[in-house]
């Protein structure tokens, strides 16, 4: 089961600040939520974040895991532990689960709360691979492969949905109609022709002719 977490605002902080940690930030930055890196040294990627504001650095060694997770105030809502000591990793989650923290080890999917999949991110589209931990190397792969299938048309698509389903709300109260009708905007010949074509415009003229339609006949 693939959860798309809700962590606006929400503190996540990652034990960590080498290539595994990196990997595992970038499915966060998006989120909105508020993002710690705790480690003695940074890769150049994530010394460029902290850079830019878009995560915080806490340059520091962590000698006693559960001294470290005591100390925080308040608590994470979700604990990555990325650095290259598995001991470390494993006394970490197990530290932050003793305070209801969700949490992720990046070598022991066996005491995480969760697996991060690699995340497919072009426009409002996002579509997670995972392969249930077995391949993160493949995940990443498949990934790749998603990104390349997702076409201009279809972000534009997913704009004139947007516009679309807001019209209709105010104009149609049976959601299965409503339905119906954002349906026939999706598949409708002219509306994909002059997507491709770059036409917008066109395309929400073809778009608003169908919701009228479409509307009255309610």
């Amino acid at each position: 089961m693939l959860i798309d977490l809700k962590l606006n605002g929400k503190a996540v902080m990652v034990i960590g600040g080498g290539a595994e940690a990196t990997r595992k930030i970038q499915g966060f930055l998006d989120s909105g939520a508020k993002i710690w890196v705790i480690s003695r040294d940074f890769s150049s990627e994530i010394q460029k974040l902290g850079e830019e504001k878009r995560v915080a650095l806490l340059k520091t060694g962590i000698k006693d895991a559960q001294v470290f997770v005591d100390n925080l105030s308040p608590k994470p809502h979700v604990l990555l532990a990325a650095t290259n000591n598995s001991a470390l990793n494993l006394e970490m989650v197990k530290a932050a689960k003793h305070y209801g923290c969700m949490v992720y080890a990046v070598d022991n999917p066996e005491v995480s709360d969760f697996i991060l999949p690699a995340v497919a991110h072009v426009g409002a589209v996002k579509i997670a691979v995972s392969t249930g931990g077995k391949s993160p190397a493949m995940a990443h792969v498949l990934r790749e492969r998603v990104e390349k299938l997702i076409t201009p048309q279809d972000l534009l698509a997913i704009q004139l949905q947007e516009k679309a389903r807001a019209a209709l709300k105010g104009k149609v109260v049976d959601q299965k109609e409503r339905s119906k009708i954002l349906y026939e905007i999706l598949n409708n010949e002219n509306i994909k022709k002059a997507l491709s074509e770059g036409k917008t415009a066109e395309a929400e003229e073809i778009a608003i002719q169908l919701l009228e339609k479409g509307a009255n006949e309610k």
